[in-house]
């Protein structure tokens, strides 16, 4: 039976937090002089007492979270901070439609980074803030960041970790959960101090290197510019950016590890050994491909050729040139990279490189056992035998995940959205990719899809971000089941 006052408890602190992060925009619009401070006055007290609300009704809640409880306060947590971080924009009058405005925060909070914005150089500072702040609150999660505050409620969180996490592993760094999270933390906020630096240092403003390494580290895509990263005509500032997309796309616990200097534990990572490759040599491809028909510049090819490859691979979104014009077959290739996704344990969206290893080891041991019937071979990973359970999860997300896609395209079609944009739009809303093809392509954006259609994007970047079953399960009647 769910624990319903521990749900209502917890969602409200969830609010009360939006509300904390919303604060931090008030300086910078006082900063910059733009008059959309009021707005964020106004959203944070409309999210303090909806936390006061919620907390109080529910103060004498029974402590004891259960699993099924930590799935209904991810899905419905993701839903209020996605229904009360849209007011900003609301109030502001920045995107005063409310399906446009929910889309808007929604891709920010799933780390999307598509967006309806058609001239986002003429938002205040504050607004453009506060979308780069709900990317890097989604990046980690902030149900991560609640977990390391729920313990000094008397509150468990292993269970929310579980539910933010359903990959195929949820890697810890420390036996405590709420030292675990704190970890994360810390990692997510050096590499974000770091990048930030790197940027101003190569040209940007300080506004602007602080809003393109929240989006980078959260793999989100949003930026401050109508051309993306391709406004910074800078070769250092792209590679930086090219680094830290691939680094946001490791899996935090690696990246821990090598700050440990345990790089022999790194080296025999297989996830990473295959994500390292597939950068390195569909980089190379493409910007090989990229140069043969424009051979002027080398260096301008292998950055945008990489630039862009990354920027797919890990879901980041960020545009320096339009890949769908350079040939049809390097269009292609970045439809394939859409389905890839980066690591596990990451801020990426999309299916995980380690399911796709273990897709391919499974696939090629049921060739063995065509010679072989009798045989009994595992699939391992890091040479470890996986769970049954596991492939049997990877097997049915893959599936689950290729039928929600097609469903999807399917629907938009329906709306008379035209066959390469419904594809599109699909899969880079699915796999919190942001950019698409056809009409949403990376120079393009999601003004034009009808409000049904961009409220079932909407729905298709949750199910993304938060891994299909997370969200699924509640439409399962067993779930509701009392016993």
């Amino acid at each position: 039976m769910l624990n319903a006052k521990v749900i209502i408890n917890i969602l409200g602190l969830l609010s009360g937090i939006n509300g904390l992060f919303m604060l931090l925009c008030i300086p910078v619009g006082l900063y910059y002089g733009d008059k959309s401070i009021i707005s964020f006055v106004y959203s944070s007290v409309t999210c303090f007492v909806i936390a006061i609300v919620l907390m109080f009704f529910s103060r004498d809640h029974n402590k004891n979270l259960k699993k099924r409880d930590g799935y209904l306060i991810v899905s419905a947590g993701w839903a209020i901070l996605a229904l009360t971080g849209s007011l900003p924009f609301i109030i502001s009058g920045s995107i005063p439609n409310y399906t446009d405005a929910f889309f808007e925060t929604i891709s920010g909070y799933t780390t999307t980074g598509a967006t309806i914005l058609t001239d986002i150089e003429i938002l205040p500072y504050s607004i453009l803030f506060w979308r780069s702040i709900t990317h890097w609150i989604g990046g980690m999660g902030i149900i991560v960041l609640t977990i390391a505050i729920l313990p000094l409620l008397g509150i468990g969180g292993m269970q929310l970790f579980v539910a933010e996490s359903p990959g195929v592993s949820a890697d810890k760094l420390h036996p405590r959960i709420k030292e675990t999270a704190k970890r994360l933390w810390a990692i997510y906020v050096l590499l974000t101090v770091t990048e930030t630096v790197l940027l101003y240092f190569g040209g940007m403003s300080w506004f602007d290197a602080v809003n393109h390494a929240m989006s980078t580290i959260s793999t989100g895509g949003f930026s401050t510019k109508n051309a993306s990263v391709a406004h910074y005509d800078s070769s250092f500032i792209q590679w930086v950016i090219i680094v830290f997309m691939f680094i946001a796309g490791v899996n935090f616990t690696m990246t821990y590890f090598a700050l440990k200097g345990k790089f022999k534990k790194i080296r025999k990572n297989e996830e990473l050994q295959f994500y390292a490759f597939l950068t390195v040599s569909v980089g190379l491809f493409v910007s090989l491909a990229v140069f043969v028909n424009n051979p002027t510049n080398f260096e301008q090819s292998l950055r945008d050729g990489f630039f862009q490859v990354v920027a797919i691979l890990t879901t980041t979104g960020f545009v320096t040139a339009d890949y769908t014009i350079w040939s049809h077959f390097v269009t292609v290739i970045f439809f394939w990279l859409m389905f890839m996704g980066a690591s596990a344990g990451s801020t990426s969206g999309g299916v995980k490189i380690v399911r796709h290893i273990i897709l391919l080891k499974n696939s090629v041991l049921e060739l063995k056992k065509l010679i072989h019937p009798s045989a009994i071979i595992p699939v391992k990973l890091n040479g470890k035998s996986v769970n049954t359970e596991i492939v049997f999860n990877v097997l049915s997300f893959f599936l689950i995940y290729l039928i929600i896609f097609m469903t999807g395209a399917a629907f938009l079609a329906s709306l008379g959205i035209d066959f390469e944009t419904a594809i599109g739009a699909s899969i880079g809303c699915l796999g919190n990719i942001g950019p698409g093809l056809g009409k949403v392509g990376p120079v393009y954006n999601y003004s034009f899809i009808p409000e049904v259609g961009k409220w079932f994007l909407s729905l298709l970047m949750l199910l993304g971000r938060l891994e299909l079953f997370t969200v699924l399960i509640l439409f399962t009647p067993f779930f509701w089941r009392k016993n």
